[in-house]
């Protein structure tokens, strides 16, 4: 009996220590694959950050050139030891780019930025309404004349804009709308305008996606279509709406080839159009303001003015870097939902 009750106590602590050891093997397994799960996280995210960065450097690189380059003087834009950080800030440069941007002698920043304010936020909003009004029908309606009328967008949507210059440019100027901003307010209230074949499009796919029982239930309630879509349709395609405002207001900005067709005088030139000119308008005032300088501060002074021509070109870029800071987050957020697929 001893022997059996000995050989008992001793396989149940043999049991014990197995189950033991398997308790311990199964926690030091646990504790590697958390180890090892950790490091693989820890390292995907040190390589996504070093592309984040890499890529923002890429990005910001040109601005901040035109910010070290807008704060140097002459001297320091010729001096091959100054690559960023100038010997001494100044803004001088952005007082001359001030008034040279004008275009004309009697106009200053001020009126090319309120002439290129008239034009990007102008035909932004009436691209906004005009476009979703046209691309709700195209997008919920099926009317006679459907495939032809999406025929024409798309082709209005392929050929190249040079190709129309001529004929356009006759029509506005038997209208006699050259050297005023209607070229570019009436084809934007028309659903049409720079790139408006583009946004109707985007509003298209947008008001495809939403559901049909939003319409079924406005059109029981007696809501006739304009209704169904102003009150009910539009507010849900507010995602768009920015989206297609802020690519307006971009493209307009920026945009040379028509305003240079368009508006023919200086008196009436946007950022964009000055800054085109700016050299030769720039030169002229730069040699004037460098008489009361230093000989040393005027080394370089001749034949280069890249140091005001990178503060005008700071200043040209500048509304739409505002503009970018206070919209970006949502901007982000409207490309994403205009994605969001429905019934």
């Amino acid at each position: 009996m001893k022997t059996l009750t000995a050989i008992n106590k001793l396989g149940k602590n043999m049991v014990d220590n197995l189950e033991k050891f398997q308790h311990i093997g199964k926690r030091t397994h646990s504790l590697q694959y958390i180890f090892k799960r950790r490091t693989g996280e820890l390292i995907s995210k040190i390589f996504l950050y070093i592309v984040i960065i890499a890529l923002s450097f890429v990005f910001l690189y040109p601005l901040l050139f035109l910010l070290a380059q807008s704060l140097m003087l002459p001297s320091d834009v010729s001096d091959s030891t100054v690559q960023w950080i100038p010997k001494q800030f100044d803004l001088t440069n952005y007082k001359l780019s001030w008034t040279a941007l004008g275009g004309d002698p009697g106009r200053t920043y001020w009126n090319a930025l309120q002439s290129s304010l008239y034009m990007s936020i102008g035909g932004a909003l009436l691209q906004v309404f005009s476009c979703s009004l046209a691309g709700y029908a195209l997008g919920r309606y099926r009317f006679p004349g459907y495939t032809i009328v999406m025929g024409l967008v798309l082709f209005s949507f392929l050929v190249p804009p040079q190709t129309l210059m001529v004929p356009l440019f006759q029509l506005f100027s038997g209208f006699g709308w050259i050297n005023t901003f209607l070229p570019f307010v009436v084809p934007s209230a028309m659903g049409h305008g720079l790139k408006g074949a583009l946004f109707v499009l985007i509003f298209i796919q947008f008001f495809h996606r939403l559901p049909s029982v939003l319409e079924e239930a406005a059109r029981i309630d007696g809501a006739s279509a304009f209704r169904t879509f102003w009150q009910i349709m539009l507010p849900l395609a507010r995602p768009a709406m920015l989206v297609v405002f802020l690519f307006s207001v971009v493209w307009h900005w920026n945009d040379v080839f028509y305003s240079n067709l368009y508006l023919r005088l200086p008196k009436f030139y946007n950022l964009s159009q000055a800054l085109g000119i700016f050299n030769g308008v720039g030169a002229a005032q730069f040699q004037a303001a460098t008489v009361g300088l230093s000989n040393t501060q005027t080394i370089g002074a001749a034949p280069t003015i890249l140091n005001q021509i990178m503060a005008a070109s700071l200043l040209t870029i500048l509304p739409m870097l505002i503009m970018y800071l206070f919209t970006q987050r949502y901007f982000v957020e409207s490309v994403e939902r205009t994605g969001i697929a429905g019934e």
